[in-house]
């Protein structure tokens, strides 16, 4: 197949890119040049918010169109201008409507779209996939939507899937500060599963929507297999979640955060999903030990300062707080 792929130079898309170049299909990347695309895959350097920015693609017909945009322009452009036998279009679970159940499926009501072209902050970030979800559907072709939940494993730059076996492994005393919240519903995709499924559908072009994660396992779980994966023996410090709200410690993701969780009862099923259809076409995800330990090792490699998690001196700062130490 001559696959195009929209992105393919950073996280899912390079992992997309990769997965399908090994099954023998000709890839061509499209991005802004910022990364290198794979070795061996070739790279057109475009700016996709330009009106003309898929000018040099837009002139073939592709077997696959692929694409990961969060800008609804930019799919609305990409739909107007490329000619393709079917299109994959990496949506999110953040389009769903309610999450204070768990295992929604596909027929669960969705948010309003976005209005306009362009998505200024991430508090839009539902609409504006709902509103790039529309504009696949009127593209006249066969097309795969992709639903996906949390993305982990090796290369995730947002710490979420890395924080915690991090953490176990690099504590910075006896203990690990976790929230006292182990029933909280969980789930991630790997990342290199996602990627391969998503190849797959565009060889066989599936047509529907189709959510796409983990299991649902418990936080509690996360932070055994974490514990597990570091190899670590240090305990977990369970710490309510009022406790840690007056320290200021957040939820999910972010800068001072303790990830993968969230205390709002209305936002419990958040990460979770029912992927029936999509394991029925062919989606298989691995244990979650051997995404935990491959984004420890990715954590390990890069160093630096994360965008997730608490960092060494407010671990410690918490700590001494409920300590009784400052």
């Amino acid at each position: 197949m001559e696959i195009l792929l929209l992105g393919g130079t950073a996280f899912l898309g390079r992992h997309i890119a990769v997965a399908a170049a090994a099954r023998g299909h000709e890839v061509t990347c499209v991005a802004r040049g910022s990364n290198p695309a794979p070795d061996g895959i070739e790279l057109v350097v475009a700016d996709r918010d330009e009106d003309q920015g898929l000018a040099p693609v837009g002139g073939h017909h592709w077997d696959a169109v692929i694409d990961v945009s969060r800008q609804p322009g930019q799919v609305r452009r990409a739909v107007r201008d490329l000619h393709c036998s079917h299109w994959v279009f990496v949506s999110s679970g953040n389009v769903y409507a309610d999450f204070s159940a768990l295992e929604q499926d596909e027929r669960s009501a969705v948010r309003a779209p976005l209005e306009g072209d362009v998505m200024e902050d991430m508090s839009s970030y539902g609409e504006s996939k709902v509103a790039c979800e529309a504009a696949i559907r009127s593209a006249g072709s066969s097309s795969t939507i992709v639903r996906s939940g949390l993305i982990g494993g090796p290369d995730d730059d947002s710490g979420r899937s890395g924080y915690w076996p991090w953490r176990f492994a690099h504590s910075t005393g006896d203990d690990v500060i976790v929230p006292d919240d182990p029933g909280f519903p969980c789930a991630m995709i790997d990342v290199r599963d996602l990627a391969a499924w998503i190849v797959s559908a565009a060889e066989q072009r599936l047509d529907g929507v189709f959510n796409a994660t983990g299991p649902t396992i418990s936080l509690g779980e996360v932070l055994a297999v974490s514990a597990q994966a570091a190899r670590s023996q240090v305990p977990a410090r369970p710490v309510p979640a009022a406790r840690l709200a007056e320290l200021g410690v957040g939820c999910w993701m972010g800068p001072a955060s303790l990830p993968l969780w969230i205390d709002k009862p209305d936002w419990r099923g958040f990460a979770t999903l029912d992927t029936t259809r999509a394991r029925a076409n062919g989606l298989v995800t691995r244990p979650l030990l051997d995404t935990l330990r491959d984004a420890l090792a990715y954590e390990n490699r890069r160093g630096g300062a994360r965008r997730t998690g608490l960092d060494d001196a407010e671990e410690r700062r918490v700590r001494a707080a409920l300590d009784g130490n400052i």
